[in-house]
């Protein structure tokens, strides 16, 4: 308790929040960091997946370069990325781009490959082309998948961000790596305080974009009964 106290101390201190190094500053890195590999992440396996889920091809092999990019331990991979890119976030973001996109690929491929076949039949029968049906008909409906498949990605890269400040001075880690470094056990355990409340309010907000997004897909919320 003694410890925990000290950490409440180690926060409670205004000068600790502003500032280049101050806590303001390192969330919003952290933030920045998580956002930025979501994003590449995205961009690189929802067309693959929503690809794969339409065409019902490929999915074996996507779904094994899934599990091998999982084995992938990411502070293995992080070391190996540092050694060859050196100092920089370009190695940190690498290895987060490979830890996020299996639940990424997941999601995508799962949730179109899900929408019944009846569905896009009519929808093809009603004159709609393949990227229509995909837009209009798939994406929506399997919208409460993919977005969990990102909510998935978006926390287990908001967790493991902290192994960004293994070779980069940015993030909520500088606080565990810098109290591990000086034996400042207080400070260690107030950037995991920092890091479980800032994971916890991402929850949250993506556990309520999920369900709307759940209820958007319901079948009266169903783009199809809109445009067949």
């Amino acid at each position: 308790m003694t410890l925990l106290f000290e950490a409440l101390n180690w926060l409670s201190d205004s000068a600790r929040w502003s500032g280049p190094t101050g806590i303001f500053q390192r969330v919003f890195e952290h933030l920045a960091v998580t956002a930025g590999v979501v994003f590449i992440a995205a961009a690189i396996a929802l067309p693959l997946g929503v690809l794969v889920g339409h065409t019902r091809r490929g999915r074996t092999v996507v779904a094994a370069l899934a599990g091998a990019a999982r084995a992938i331990p990411t502070l293995g991979l992080l070391t190996v990325l540092g050694l060859a890119l050196g100092i920089g976030l370009q190695a940190p973001v690498l290895a987060l781009v490979v830890l996020a996109v299996p639940s990424l690929l997941a999601g995508a491929y799962a949730g179109v490959e899900n929408v019944s076949a009846p569905t896009v039949d009519a929808a093809r029968a009603s004159g709609m082309s393949e990227l229509q049906i995909i837009l209009r008909v798939e994406l929506p409906l399997a919208s409460p998948i993919i977005l969990g498949g990102l909510r998935a990605a978006t926390l287990q890269v908001v967790a493991t961000a902290t192994l960004a400040a293994y070779v980069a001075d940015v993030g909520l880690g500088r606080y565990l790596y810098a109290g591990l470094k000086t034996r400042d056990y207080p400070q260690m355990l107030a950037g995991a305080v920092l890091l479980v409340i800032l994971a916890l309010l991402l929850e949250i907000a993506l556990s309520a974009v999920q369900r709307a997004g759940s209820r958007a897909a319901s079948p009266n919320g169903s783009m199809l009964s809109h445009h067949s």
